[in-house]
This record gives structure tokens, C-alpha cells and sequence, in this order.
């Protein structure tokens, strides 16, 4: 009888303990329906704060182009598997090798957002179930990014969340914690979702937290809901075109 009632014991703890939900399963649903196979084989180019990108994918081969110019020069800037290079009038430049990084990781940095949620299942990244949250009356798996040094890029230590809508699977707001310059936080609330060629592309309201308010990562959709951040920016393309290869 002692043993029945511990058995018993066991069971009611076991399903009164929070639900897990597996992060790389919601993911995985994330990305087929944001674009899936329609992400390969493809070339997309957008316009972002006045400046043209491009990103041509082919069977695991990639290359992001970001073309912009000043009062005399035009610049081209490549990012591929190979690594960075920039040309300047149509001539490959000579530039230093902390430039070179900084240049290539602002490209990058674009074409990331640009396309997410893709850019979730790259091999360095790690993928953590933090729970439900509501936000704005609607219930969200919120699930926590971090990267292996190996393969992480020069940010590797910067922290991310996304909020996964958990009817539609789109991703509304998603967060950081960088370390460059710093270091901070920022929040990012989605808008003006669209469809192009079988992809989806989202607007965010950039913001950050207000003067004197002191947060942690992990809490900044509670800051958000609280009315203690502030917006900083937007994130807009223009300009989408799609075109299979």
C-alpha cells in the first residue's frame, strides 16, 4: 500500500510539472512555412536604408551582395563561402583586415534579419524552450538563441529570443543582448508581413530600453508589455524581388 501511494505521488507531480515543448520541432515547423525548399536555389534582393543587397543561395553555397555609393565612388561589397572582398568602380580594393570584418559582418548582419526565420537551424546555432508567454493577448513559444564559438561569427557570444506565434508559427517579436560597442539591448517588434515567391519578409519596430531601466534578456517581452521601452528605429525593406535559380 506504501508503495501504491508513492507511485501515485509520483504520477500526480509528473503531470503537474511545466510542459517542454521540443524548440527545434517549432523551428523547423517556423521555416517550412515561412519559405522551406523556396529558400534554395533562389536570388533576393531588397532595398534597405538606401542601399541594394542581395542574397544568392544555391545548394549550400551563398553570396551576399550589398551595392551602395557616395559622391564619387561606387561600391560593391561580396560576402560568399570563400570570405569578404569589396570593390570599388568595378576593381577589387585593398582594405585593412579590421575594416574587412567590420564590413563583413554588417552585410551579414542585414541579409540575417532579412531573412529569418532561416537562418535558426545554421549548424552553430543552439536552441532552448523557455515556455509560453503572452503578449498582447496572443500565447507565444519563446524560445532562447545562442552560438557555438565554432562557426558563430565574430558575435558568437550574443544572446537571442523569438517569440513563435503558437497558431501560425510566424515569428512577432524577437530580442538580443550584444556585447560590441557596449553591449546592450534591443527588442523587435514585427510588421507588415508579406509573402514573395513563396517567402515570408517582415518590417520590425526596432526599440531599447528606456533611460535608467535596468533588464535581463530573458525579461524584456515583460519590459516591453510594461511600456518600459522605447522606439529607436524601424527595420524596412523595400523592394523585394525573389527569382528562382
Amino acid at each position: 500500500m506504501k508503495n501504491l501511494i508513492l507511485l501515485a505521488s509520483g504520477l500526480l507531480l509528473f503531470n503537474c510539472s511545466p510542459k517542454t515543448e521540443d524548440p527545434n520541432l517549432i523551428v523547423n515547423k517556423t521555416i517550412e512555412l515561412a519559405g522551406g525548399n523556396n529558400y534554395n536555389n533562389v536570388e533576393i534582393e531588397f532595398t534597405f536604408r538606401g542601399r541594394e543587397y542581395g542574397a544568392k543561395i544555391n545548394d549550400g553555397n551563398y553570396e551576399y551582395v550589398r551595392l551602395f555609393k557616395d559622391s564619387a565612388n561606387l561600391y560593391r561589397d561580396v560576402l560568399n563561402n570563400n570570405g569578404f572582398y569589396r570593390e570599388t568602380n568595378g576593381k577589387k580594393a585593398d582594405i585593412p583586415d579590421s575594416m574587412a570584418v567590420k564590413y563583413s559582418n554588417s552585410v551579414n548582419s542585414v541579409i540575417y534579419f532579412a531573412l529569418l526565420p532561416k537562418g535558426l537551424n545554421d549548424p552553430a546555432v543552439n536552441k532552448t524552450y523557455l515556455g509560453s508567454h503572452k503578449i498582447k493577448e496572443k500565447e507565444y513559444h519563446k524560445i532562447k538563441v545562442t552560438f557555438n564559438k565554432n562557426g558563430g561569427g565574430k558575435d558568437f557570444e550574443d544572446q537571442f529570443i523569438y517569440w513563435v506565434d503558437k497558431e501560425n508559427y510566424k515569428v512577432d517579436y524577437l530580442a538580443y543582448q550584444y556585447y560590441t560597442d557596449g553591449g546592450g539591448f534591443r527588442f523587435r517588434e514585427a510588421f507588415n508581413k508579406r509573402t514573395v515567391e513563396g517567402i515570408s519578409f517582415a518590417d520590425y519596430i526596432n526599440y531599447r530600453p528606456k533611460p535608467d531601466v535596468q533588464l535581463d534578456l530573458e525579461k524584456l517581452d515583460d519590459a516591453f508589455s510594461a511600456g518600459q521601452l522605447e522606439e529607436l528605429s524601424r527595420i524596412e525593406l523595400e523592394n523585394i524581388k525573389v527569382n528562382k535559380l
